[in-house]
């Protein structure tokens, strides 16, 4: 069976965890959160994840390229059916988990995708979907669209 795990620094494991079971509580795959301490044992750490990742398939979500969590991380998966990822935000993680049926590298194409896809500038005017409320002098005032 495929699991995700969230490796991150602390707390933020954790409450990336807690947004995706509130945006997909019913969501099948297995999610784990692997808060880092500042002092963690970085080799303590790699044990604990090979621990985690064990026999099956995962996927890996770290927040930093280059940090010890994904640093720790890449030793850890190394050898074992795991994909890391780095980056992780609240898109990659939505998309890795409504696609955690894929096979292994599909499903790590897929986190990369809604990570990158969840990057946007937003227009700093009001969204259409929501209502405006119109002044009561508004036919006092011409406004050019």
């Amino acid at each position: 069976m495929s699991q995700l795990l969230i490796v991150a620094h602390a707390p933020l494991a954790s409450a990336l965890r807690a947004v995706g079971a509130h945006a997909f509580p019913q969501c099948a795959t297995p999610v784990q959160a692997v808060d880092v301490r500042a002092d963690e044992d970085p080799d303590a750490l790699e044990a604990r994840l090979r621990e985690i990742i064990g026999e099956g398939e995962s996927l890996v979500l770290c927040d930093v390229l280059g940090a010890t969590p994904c640093n720790v991380a890449q030793r850890a998966a190394y050898g074992l059916r795991a994909r890391v990822v780095a980056g992780v935000s609240v898109p990659m993680l939505w998309r890795a988990l409504c696609y955690a049926g894929e096979p292994l590298d599909a499903w790590a194409a897929r986190a990369v995708a809604g990570g990158t896809h969840g990057v946007l500038q937003v227009a700093g005017t009001r969204p259409q979907n929501q209502s405006q409320r119109v002044p009561a002098d508004a036919s006092l005032h011409h406004h050019d669209q």
